[in-house]
């Protein structure tokens, strides 16, 4: 008989840091699977809804484990319900992997690609101060497929000042770097500035614009990418149509693999942006599942997101840290996901 999901605990790891601090684990045939960190809501949110719904399914049938998820959660479109999905799926991937004794990506693949590339992010540097150029020329020197960095709106500007502002500030990196880089807006701007910037930009210099708006309104997208290249998909959740945020063809869609409602779900993403010809760059707050998932569609996938400020910390947490090297990362040999928290 195949082997049951017994139940989920929800634990407290000390060597993480900040909110992001629960481990989520999934136990069955006398192993836990374990993902994380999450943050406390998420965590609650795992405890008070998922358990009861998760406990008796089958640890390797995961599609039949996502529907149960997503049946339980099918009226609740708050973010905080799109990641305790994906973080109990991922867990799950994980609990399945060591008990057939394979890393996810082998789960997922046959032959997966054992390095997998990266790019590095930096969105934290306020890149209209002095000192910032030299900081961008050496992140460039790390070796990285290419970089992203932050491009936030100043509250209350003048929109047009802006927009010529944040338009030389591309500029202004691209000839620090010696190339052109990706630019992420983090959700900051609105519909007008987004299209007065998006007139200012030189293509030579911008690899992409990533989410400028708050929220991913289909008819503002679809006339904004028709003047530059977009990244959409950080924030798609897990019961919204991805189809439909696919058919405004976006240059990278940059899914969460757990906010989007975990592996299970981003696969079917990923198959779906590859027969459009949309190449999936997943966001790097998931990291560990994303580097699974590039490992097993290297195709469709030509890099993972690797958060400079961020990632370090979050790799405090883990029993073993993932680390890279030249610019990728190993897939290690060990079974499972590679999520287990330092403290369990």
């Amino acid at each position: 008989m195949a082997p049951i999901i017994d139940g989920i605990r929800v634990v407290a790891n000390d060597a993480s840091r900040g909110d992001d601090a629960w481990f989520i684990g999934v136990e069955g045939a006398r192993k836990t699977g374990w993902y994380g960190p999450v943050t406390t809501e998420i965590g609650r949110y795992v405890e008070e809804v998922l358990v009861r719904v998760v406990t008796g399914e089958s640890i390797m049938d995961h599609h039949r484990l996502h529907a149960a998820l997503c049946c339980a959660t099918d009226t609740d479109a708050r973010p905080v319900a799109s990641w305790a999905v994906g973080a109990v799926d991922c867990a799950a991937w994980d609990l399945h992997g060591q008990l057939v004794q394979a890393s996810v990506a082998h789960l997922l693949a046959a032959c997966p690609q054992p390095e997998v590339p990266l790019y590095a992010s930096w969105l934290g540097l306020d890149l209209s101060l002095s000192t910032p150029a030299a900081t961008v020329a050496q992140v460039r020197r790390g070796g990285w497929q290419f970089t992203k960095w932050g491009l936030r709106k100043c509250p209350n500007a003048d929109p047009r000042a802006e927009a010529t502002r944040l338009a030389a500030t591309t500029q202004t990196v691209a000839a620090a770097l010696g190339e052109a880089a990706a630019f992420d807006a983090v959700f900051t701007w609105d519909h007008p500035l987004a299209d007065l910037v998006a007139d200012k930009l030189d293509p030579a210099n911008v690899l992409w614009l990533e989410d400028p708006l708050p929220d991913y309104d289909l008819e503002p997208y679809r006339s904004l990418a028709s003047k530059t290249p977009l990244a959409l998909g950080e924030r798609l959740l897990v019961h919204a149509d991805g189809h439909a945020l696919l058919g405004l063809k976006p240059r990278a869609f940059t899914l969460d693999v757990v906010g989007c409602g975990g592996l299970t779900r981003a696969v079917d993403l990923v198959i779906a942006a590859y027969a459009l010809g949309i190449s999936v760059y997943p966001h790097g707050r998931s990291f560990i599942p994303a580097v699974h998932l590039a490992a097993a569609y290297p195709d469709a996938i030509p890099a993972v997101e690797y958060r400079l400020q961020w990632e370090p910390v979050r790799q405090r947490g883990y029993a073993r840290p993932w680390l890279p090297a030249h610019a990728a990362i190993t897939i290690p040999g060990s079974p499972g996901l590679g999520a287990t928290p330092r403290s369990c």
